[in-house]
């Protein structure tokens, strides 16, 4: 690649920077040219904050190179209030051409009953791509920003700066993952980006409750055609049979797709659930074209979800998604 700048990080120190953090803080705040960050294996517990354009991570591979964290939303600040949803992050990414191979983003906090929401990935760039990487966690495991613009609830107001919780994006946010492994419970992907899950695996964890979860919670904008989107992704997990949503709405036009995936038995018969909010159901868009499996079963599903038509099937190509950017192909 022209131009290419890159780093070493190791742990061991035998690389040129011992953190991650201090590699991404090495690099200029107006750096035009792109750069690598290739990581040793090895468990970094630090925050990470990325908020620089064009940087790629490289790990050796994602069972041994792991950037993690513990912070959760009911952790109380010196000043007595709770940390809140948005500045739990392990690690925050908000810049834009951001790439990431062969990691894993983690946040150790424990169960969402006891810590409240946790986040081990905070993605709010555009043109960010994660192939074969790990996200570990419970509750709201990976958020894709940016956050919405209409009013917040209460444990995700961003009243913390200091911690570095980053902007808020006007523009479109696209983002790409690819033979990623997404692990997690109540709402572990949720967010308004437009998303394309590509042969990914998603893990829901067994809460011991009659509803173990739900995959997304999406808040895409009444104006974006497409919010999460899953193509040929398997799902599955220690969660008992009949016990996972595969969506709720964050927000009322939430849009969802599963697409030639397989589901395993812990999918609820009805699919999708309207978080209370009976006027979602004339807004949101939860759709599923030729999935498989033991939780596949569309006759079911609740009548306000869509089973597409092979014809409205066709748009949802990445080409189509992305309008014309190919992450797939990089």
């Amino acid at each position: 690649m022209r131009g290419l700048i890159a780093m070493f990080v190791a742990s061991d120190g035998s690389g040129d920077f011992k953190t991650i953090q201090q590699a991404i803080d090495a690099i200029p705040d107006d750096n035009s040219q792109p750069v690598v960050i290739y990581i040793k294996k090895g468990i970094y517990r630090e925050k990470v904050f990325i908020d620089k354009p064009r940087i790629r991570l490289i790990g050796e591979d994602p069972r041994h190179t792991v950037i993690t964290y513990d912070d959760y939303a009911k952790k109380l600040l010196p000043n007595g209030e709770p940390m809140n949803t948005l500045n739990t992050y392990s690690c925050y990414i908000g810049g834009h051409d951001f790439v990431a191979e062969n990691i894993t983003f983690a946040n150790t906090a424990g169960s969402g009953h006891i810590v409240g929401q946790a986040i081990a990935a905070y993605v709010d760039a555009d043109r960010a791509v994660f192939k074969n990487c790990w996200f570990l966690g419970c509750q709201d495991t990976l958020f894709t920003g940016p956050v919405p613009r209409d009013p917040l609830p209460v444990n995700i107001r961003l009243t913390h700066p200091v911690l570095g919780y980053g902007k808020k994006i006007t523009g479109p946010v696209r983002q790409y993952y690819e033979s990623c492994y997404i692990e997690g419970d109540v709402d572990y992907i949720f967010g308004s980006a437009t998303a394309v899950f590509n042969r990914c695996t998603l893990a829901t964890k067994d809460r011991k409750k009659p509803v173990n979860g739900y995959i997304t919670a999406a808040s895409t904008s009444a104006q974006t055609p497409f919010g999460y989107v899953f193509l040929n992704c398997t799902l599955k997990g220690s969660a008992g049979p009949n016990s996972v949503y595969l969506g709720r709405p964050w927000r009322n036009h939430a849009k969802v797709a599963f697409l030639r995936c397989w589901m395993g038995e812990q999918i609820i018969v009805e699919g999708w659930h309207n978080w209370n909010k009976p006027d979602a159901e004339h807004t949101v868009c939860f759709a599923e074209y030729q999935n498989e499996g033991p939780g596949a079963n569309s006759e079911n599903r609740a009548k306000w979800a869509k089973i597409l038509t092979d014809e409205e099937a066709k748009a949802y190509t990445i080409e189509n998604i992305f309008s014309g950017w190919r992450p797939d192909r990089e």
